[in-house]
């Protein structure tokens, strides 16, 4: 009886020691494209508690896994991280327009505009309650800081400006940087000053600044890459959605990467990122002057420089491709031109814009980019593919982005590889993020996964009907939970609130 025991315990140690390692998911056979740029490998994913434990060959018979993902002849892939989007977290989390377009990460927080948080995790946890579907980068917003401290117009006083440094840096222990609305009111009304001031806070965090930039005009838009850059003396700085409204051609969109180049090589870390799509959107403000953007500014404006007013809209609009360039996408006129809502109202645009519709009452799509420039500017080094939509507005660009990138920038228009597409919506924007665990399939990082067949992908969005989700991607993988299975959105809420 010892002799048969001792057999027996033997035998159990030798079959423990032999036994196969268990795991959660093998991907088998995919074309595996990592993210770093470098062109794909046909091999195998092991995926265990969310994260990635090996990447090879033949590891179907290394592994004992709960599932099995045959991806012979599919791509897998990061899962593409969105660096410009926009969302409310009070309203929505599901963000199923991302994700049906392979987006695992997004970055909210944009163009100056974020919640002032005073209790973090606990905020962050009563989303991860409610259930997320992407991950999510917070950025705190310069216009929130000032509106927050009730700084809305002007410089701030010493005082204020002391308070606004310390909110930003409460902020920027868990945002992964600063984003400013320069266009937009306050942000509009910060100076050389304060914005360089609050660059060195930033800077101190290890943070980086993104920017709606001051003005975006072809004429302009090299001085506001200027004023950003000064920036960069005290921390990275990024263009947010950079383009050159009213610019021509693809010498011109070379002029503003050499610009961009320059910088680098003077040691100012300069990146941007660029949505595919030649309109943009955002509120009808846009159009109306400083002086009167603010519901106070405007009143007094059509009281008492009304002529002038009208002047300035007239010209506006006419310079930006003219009335019909213009397609409201909230209110009443939703889907119509800024002309066709004119004509029903039997008014010049310009009074139609001063008495019907005002700086806050609508937001709009402006067909106001030149293809030739814009597509330069994407295939630019160091140039990220975002998005800049949401699940509401009424833009296609929110539902249609990274599947455009693969349809049509990478498989039509060859503007690059595949693999470099895919380095341009994974790799790249996590290292601008600063984020080393996610945008890569490599050992120990995060399984964010897209699987495809390129030629599958389609971006069904357009102007008309901007809220139809793109398809193709067969699976989509969150923190190793399938959101996408088999071609079907699934409510995973895996997503989590990163900290950088």
């Amino acid at each position: 009886m010892k002799f048969s025991g001792l057999v027996t315990l033997l035998l159990g140690f030798i079959n423990a020691a032999f036994a196969l390692p268990e795991a959660d998911l093998l991907i088998q056979q995919a074309r595996v494209i990592d993210g770093s740029g470098s062109p794909e490998k046909v091999q195998d994913i092991v995926i265990n508690d969310g994260r990635i434990v090996a990447i090879g060959n033949d590891l179907g018979d290394e592994w004992k896994t709960g599932r099995l993902i045959e991806a012979t002849g599919m791509v897998a892939a990061p899962g593409f991280i969105d660096l410009h989007a926009h969302g409310n977290l009070k309203e929505e989390t599901a963000f199923d327009n991302f994700i049906a377009m392979g987006v695992t990460t997004i970055g909210l927080g944009q163009d100056g505009s974020s919640p002032i948080i005073n209790d973090f995790r606990s905020w962050r946890d009563e989303i991860h309650r409610r259930g997320l579907g992407p991950n999510v980068a917070m950025f705190v917003g310069h216009g929130s800081l000032r509106a927050h401290l009730g700084i809305t117009k002007g410089t701030p006083t010493a005082s204020q400006m002391e308070s606004m440094k310390a909110l930003l840096a409460q902020h920027l222990e868990f945002c992964f940087g600063m984003s400013t609305g320069l266009e937009y009111v306050p942000g509009l009304y910060a100076g050389a000053e304060e914005l360089q001031q609050l660059a060195k806070v930033t800077g101190e965090h290890n943070r980086i600044i993104a920017s709606h930039m001051r003005n975006e005009d072809d004429g302009d838009v090299e001085a506001s890459i200027d004023e950003l850059l000064a920036q960069g003396r005290y921390a990275p700085v990024h263009i947010s959605h950079l383009k050159s409204v009213y610019g021509k051609g693809a010498e011109r969109a070379e002029q503003l990467l050499l610009k961009l180049r320059q910088a680098r090589e003077e040691g100012i870390r300069t990146t941007a990122d660029v949505y595919p799509y030649m309109a943009s959107y955002t509120g009808i403000a846009i159009l109306f002057p400083d002086w009167a953007k603010t519901t106070v500014d405007f009143s007094y404006a059509r009281e008492h420089r009304r002529a002038e007013l009208r002047q300035f809209l007239s010209d506006k609009v006419n310079s930006r491709n003219g009335p019909q360039a213009t397609l409201l996408g909230t209110g009443k006129f939703k889907g119509k031109t800024l002309e066709q809502v004119a004509r029903e109202h039997q008014l010049h645009f310009a009074d139609l814009l001063i008495d019907v519709i005002g700086p806050q009452g609508a937001s709009g799509a402006y067909f106001v980019m030149d293809e030739a420039l814009q597509y330069r500017l994407i295939q630019g080094p160091d140039i990220a593919i975002s998005s800049d939509g949401s699940p509401t507005s009424f833009h296609p660009r929110g539902y249609g982005s990274f599947a455009k990138l693969i349809e049509t920038l990478t498989l039509e228009e060859a503007l690059f590889p595949l693999h470099q597409a895919i380095y341009k919506a994974t790799g790249l924007p996590a290292s601008i993020l600063g984020l080393t665990d996610r945008g890569l399939l490599r050992e120990g990082a995060w399984a964010d996964i897209v699987i495809f067949k390129p030629e599958n992908v389609r971006a069904k969005a357009d102007y008309l009907s901007p809220h139809r989700l793109a398809e193709g991607f067969r699976y989509v993988l969150v923190n190793g939970e399938t959101a996408i299975d088999d071609y079907l959105l699934r409510k995973a809420g895996s997503g989590r609130i990163l900290q950088p």
